[in-house]
């Protein structure tokens, strides 16, 4: 049986025309625009397991969503290759169709002004399902994801963490194989990002679905994934456990602590202050030396709170760490899982 991913040097090239400045500039575009290839991905390659959860992550722009929309057949490669389930997405986008699930988190497969139930048998008749078999998964999964009674509400009525658990329900119900999401909990709150990280694995462990996760938010991939891909500058930078990437990339945390009193006066091991202004004291904590839940603790007891946030350091500052240990020959591994060096970036 082949593995659920198979992908080898894959490179993806975009033909950009520039638009020159000026009314003159306009009028010579309308007969000849100079042109530049801007590259988006280059020679990828992973292999990911039937079964297994991997994050995908990155800065914006580094070449996530590029990269799964080839591995849906929606983008030709310039050249490498690719095979998702055995299929080659491309050549045979139809048939895997049927075999995969997507969720792109800035376009919706839900009709605006219908409530999700018509969209389900609309995807029903798409994907040829059983009517009965079509009904007992969909009623499961709306179980699942706590929506039973918003399955009859027009989508336009919902909010936007509702709409992305119809979202998923929806690139569930024919019971895919592999499910490709793409920022799947962009422009959410905290409390709907931990809901649909959450459902995410519930569902992958009950249906043993291969789960390829894409997204700039670490927290995704802590809640969600064993595994994580890099991917920085269109270049597959690191491939390590989350647990290692945990340990070595993720120890620093980011508390910012709102408070009633101006100041707060907080000398903890490990605990740095990043920025601060009056009521408002931004802290970065090394999780290794302190642990979060002490600082909050310390700082409960320094002063009055009216609110408080914890964060990882954003996807930018982790990039640069493993750019650092990569230059000190610490990531070797990078790139691959078979131990390709870890420069991974461009010069």
């Amino acid at each position: 049986m082949p593995p659920a991913l198979l992908v080898t040097g894959l490179s993806k090239t975009f033909r950009v025309r520039e638009r020159r400045p000026g009314f003159v500039g306009a009028l010579k575009g309308l007969f000849t625009r100079p042109a530049r290839d801007v590259r988006a991905v280059e020679d990828v390659t992973f292999t990911i397991e039937r079964g297994e959860r991997v994050a995908f992550v990155g800065p914006n722009g580094a070449g996530k969503s590029t990269t799964i929309k080839m591995l849906t057949g929606i983008l030709h490669p310039t050249s490498g290759t690719a095979e998702v389930l055995g299929f080659v997405p491309w050549a045979q986008r139809r048939a895997l169709a049927y075999r995969i699930g997507t969720v792109f988190g800035q376009r919706s497969q839900l009709w605006w002004h219908l409530p999700p139930t018509d969209t389900f048998e609309l995807l029903r008749v798409v994907y040829g399902q059983d009517r009965a078999v079509h009904a007992a998964r969909r009623d499961r999964l709306v179980d699942a994801f706590r929506l039973g009674d918003l399955v009859d509400r027009p989508v336009k009525t919902l909010s936007l963490g509702e709409r992305m658990r119809f979202e998923i329900v929806a690139s569930l119900l024919h019971a895919p194989d592999v499910l490709l999401l793409d920022e799947p909990t962009i422009g959410l709150d905290v409390v709907a990002k931990s809901v649909i990280r959450d459902l995410v694995r519930e569902r992958s462990e009950a249906d043993g679905a291969t789960v390829l996760l894409a997204s700039h938010d670490t927290g995704d991939m802590e809640a969600v994934c064993d595994r994580v891909l890099v991917i920085h500058d269109g270049r597959l930078l690191l491939d390590r456990p989350v647990g290692e990437l945990r340990r070595t990339y993720l120890r620093r945390k980011v508390v910012t602590l709102a408070t009633v009193e101006p100041t707060i006066d907080l000398r903890l091991p490990g605990v740095t202050v990043r920025e601060t202004t009056p009521h408002r004291t931004v802290l970065e904590v090394d999780t290794a030396t302190t642990a979060v839940e002490a600082v909050i603790q310390a700082a409960l007891a320094a002063t009055r709170l009216e609110d408080l946030s914890v964060e990882d350091p954003p996807m930018e500052e982790i990039v640069k760490a493993i750019y650092a240990s990569a230059g000190r020959g610490t990531a070797a591994g990078a790139g691959s899982r078979e131990g390709a060096p870890g420069d991974g970036g461009r010069r």
